[in-house]
């Protein structure tokens, strides 16, 4: 089977099609996130399609016509970007960042401190923390950098 060599990216199909990200976002979080109880990710898997999606702009990235990856955006927030295990590794979240990126010169995002390989992934792609939190958004004891790109 032939395979194509760069993500193609869309804009999410609508709702439908949340059951899918769904499934590629716990995926990502299984596969990176080990701190994070299994309580941690069920909690916020329930809240996925009832709070998260539809705050965001959603772009999927599809490797083949399946999707692969998806990120949300608001604000010129970059609110979430997970890769599904099986493609990691294949240009997909370079893709969608770099998509977030010329949509948005001064993007900025927050990761949990507690992802190295998330933390390193943004560092490479030019991002830098400009300041630290204890907790995550949630007031969790989850560490979270809040990273943006220098200026000038």
């Amino acid at each position: 089977m032939s395979t194509s060599r760069d993500p193609v990216l869309r804009p999410c199909l609508g709702e439908h099609e949340w059951p899918v990200l769904v499934r590629i976002w716990r995926s990502a979080v299984e596969a990176t996130h080990d701190f994070l109880t299994r309580e941690d990710v069920d909690f916020h898997e329930s809240r996925m399609v009832s709070d998260y999606l539809p705050a965001v702009d959603v772009t999927v990235a599809e490797l083949d016509g399946i999707p692969a990856g998806f990120s949300g955006l608001a604000d010129g927030s970059l609110e979430m970007l997970f890769v599904d295990d099986r493609y990691r590794g294949r240009g997909v979240g370079a893709a969608l960042l770099g998509r977030a990126i010329a949509d948005h010169s001064d993007l900025v995002l927050d990761v949990n401190e507690q992802n190295p390989q998330a933390v390193a992934f943004y560092e490479y792609h030019g991002f830098v923390t400009l300041s630290r939190s204890a907790t995550d958004s949630g007031g969790r004891p989850f560490p979270t950098l809040h990273m943006g790109r220098p200026t000038g």
